[in-house]
């Protein structure tokens, strides 16, 4: 499959999208770009919310990740089932009695106008730097194997994917992205599914067979419960994958911006709940997927490529290298592609329009501006987050040398500890706070969380940290919140 090729596909599929933008876009309403109007069919939602949740991170980064962790990110997998559903039961009540825009509301309800500010920048920052490391393993997988060959310099790569992704959100917002997001959703789990496909049939071996291989073994262990030091212990994976799915769903406007677009708390609810058990099964079959890679490399004797062919092996790159240039034939060149794009859009998309929200409501306070200003701040706005976006993927080009999915969730403990602590303590404490001391509160533990990662394991007596971080920071803020906490004053009568 040529360069050529690959654009003409990119170009009819983003036609595709505009189409749909089009449809969904003729209000042009800051209601509709915000809230879809809360008409969204709750299994629409649900079934979007899955190519939204997987994004090019899982379509290529967790395959890549089998060969050096086996199948022990099912670990992670598996406490995002429980998270889902405090979120869809504790979280989502709150949200839709509240009758919030940004759910970060919530925070100047409770405890005052800094909390607020402090959560939504937090969120802000973490939906910045999350957003960008998914676009950036999409565009650094469409700089190796067709912009390159163009003589096309990355950042023009990343400048264009962002392009494409404004002009079909720019009016309808998250109206559009609950239908797109179900397009691509659809794409991307049959790219993966006809992958399998024609991989086991080069193979010469069925489904069934493979599961009960020998080749598979040595790639399927799921739990690690031997040495509770090492950083994928089930334990640690499996809490810090419920706090994970906790902060980077529950507490995030770019995911929960989409349940608040569903008609009532029960549609969103279902919603939720159906697309955690789908979420677990789609993973396993992205981890099955990884191993066959492997597999499908060792016989044929396929090297894992570097980027731009120097340096060390880049695991993410091996599904895109044996899509393209393994001589498995044209249809799953295409099916690959399609799912690439589609895994690359489906987060991008409502990542720009959350952080857009986000911006115009929590900083900018748009609902107390002029309503003739509000959809010009708005699309204003968004161009700016547009070319945020652009910045941060073309400096993380330079500064990133690590398995793209493993630097997503380890950024994750960083950056929405804080907010896990503040809802925490506003949900099962009934203190109110000294709120002008908030931020100072929410950055102190970032601080301590970030020097006990970078400890070595050799000075801990081998223990190596993990995503319990994310949990321990959250305690951490609680327990600061806890100390800026007001003196109930008691009247005496």
């Amino acid at each position: 499959m040529t360069s050529t090729h690959i654009l003409i596909l990119i170009g009819c599929y983003f036609l595709v999208l505009l189409f749909i933008s089009y449809l969904t876009g003729k209000n042009d309403s800051n209601d509709d770009f915000f809230k879809a109007g809360k008409q969204s069919p709750w299994y629409i939602v649900a079934f979007g919310m899955v190519g939204a949740s997987l994004s090019g991170v899982t379509f290529i980064s967790v395959p890549g990740w089998v060969e050096g962790s086996q199948f022990s990110y099912m670990q992670v997998v598996f406490g995002y089932l429980i998270g889902y559903f405090i979120i869809a039961y504790l979280l989502m009540p709150i949200y839709y009695k509240l009758n919030v825009t940004s759910i970060y509301e919530y925070l100047k309800d409770r405890f005052g106008i800094v909390s607020y500010k402090t959560g939504a920048f937090f969120f802000f920052v973490s939906r910045v730097l999350g957003a960008s490391f998914r676009l950036f393993l999409v565009a650094l997988v469409l700089q190796q194997f067709v912009f390159d060959d163009l003589n096309v310099p990355f950042e023009i790569t990343v400048i264009l994917s962002i392009l494409l992704i404004w002009i079909y959100t720019f009016k309808g917002g998250i109206k559009t992205i609950v239908w797109t997001d179900t397009l691509q959703t659809l794409f991307m789990l049959t790219s993966v599914g006809l992958s399998i496909y024609f991989i086991t049939d080069r193979l010469d071996i069925s489904i069934t067979e493979l599961l009960a291989s020998e080749e598979l073994k040595q790639y399927n262990k799921i739990f690690f419960t031997d040495d509770i030091l090492a950083k994928n212990h089930f334990l640690k994976s499996f809490f810090g994958g419920m706090f994970i799915a906790i902060c980077m769903t529950g507490l995030d406007q770019d995911m929960m911006q989409k349940n608040l677009s569903c008609k009532s708390l029960k549609d969103a609810q279902k919603n939720m709940v159906s697309f955690s058990i789908v979420l677990v099964v789609v993973n396993f079959i992205f981890l099955v997927l990884g191993a066959l890679l492997f597999i499908y490399a060792d016989k044929f004797n396929i090297a894992t490529p570097a980027l731009g062919g120097i340096g060390d092996p880049k695991t993410d790159l091996l599904f895109p290298e044996i899509a393209l240039n393994s001589g498995l034939g044209i249809t799953i060149a295409i099916t690959f592609m399609l799912g690439l794009i589609a895994a690359a859009y489906s987060s991008a998309d409502s990542a720009l329009t959350s952080l857009t929200t986000s911006f115009c409501v929590d900083f900018l306070d748009i609902g107390k501006r002029a309503e003739k200003d509000q959809k010009r701040i708005r699309k204003i706005t968004h161009v700016a987050m547009s070319l945020l976006l652009i910045i941060v993927i073309i400096i993380f080009k330079h500064v990133l040398d690590r398995n793209v999915i493993d630097s997503l969730l380890t950024v994750a403990t960083y950056t929405y500890g804080p907010l896990l602590g503040l809802f925490a303590f506003g949900i099962f404490t009934k203190h109110k706070i000294k709120d002008n001391l908030a931020w100072l509160v929410a950055i102190v533990p970032v601080i301590i969380i970030v020097l006990l990662a970078n400890i070595p394991a050799a000075q801990l007596g081998g223990y190596a940290v993990g995503y319990e971080l994310l949990p321990l920071n959250g305690l951490l803020t609680f327990f600061g919140l806890w100390l800026i906490r007001k003196k109930e004053v008691k009247v005496k009568l």
